[in-house]
């Protein structure tokens, strides 16, 4: 590995934990909403990630693939006088948890903080290095 190798990889990490930083934002301002342009509730989101390796240089961090609809049903409630409700009344709610939606956000910020600590680190070590030489 590099001299930057590591930083490379941190920063790596600290752009998949943005994306999934932003993804459950988009859920958590979505936890209500019942109507979307695909014509139900809006479905909750989740980031994919996998790690990013190349046969010459190694490994390079992680890369976000794609972002998927959680496959958890949505939640139906009786509310006939909700302009989204159907014939008998009940109308869908999104399938998005705000516990769980928190407890991911605090996992992705300490991931997020722990890698700026890591890359903060690297940088110091590298820094002390190039002193050896004065």
């Amino acid at each position: 590995m590099s001299v930057f190798g590591g930083m490379r990889i941190s920063a790596s990490a600290l752009t998949a934990e943005r994306l999934r930083l932003d993804v459950i934002s988009s859920n958590v301002a979505n936890a209500r909403t019942t109507r979307t342009e695909d014509g139900g509730p809006y479905k909750r989101k989740i980031a994919v990630f996998e790690e990013n390796y190349d046969e010459k240089l190694g490994m390079l961090g992680i890369k976000a693939t794609e972002i998927i609809d959680d496959k958890t049903p949505v939640k139906k409630l009786y509310e006939p006088n909700h302009p989204d409700a159907d014939e008998e009344g009940y109308v869908e709610y999104p399938n998005v948890d705000l516990l769980v939606e928190m407890s991911d956000l605090i996992v992705a910020s300490r991931a997020y903080e722990s890698n700026v600590d890591t890359l903060n680190a690297q940088k110091n070590m590298i820094s002390k290095a190039l002193e050896i030489g004065r």
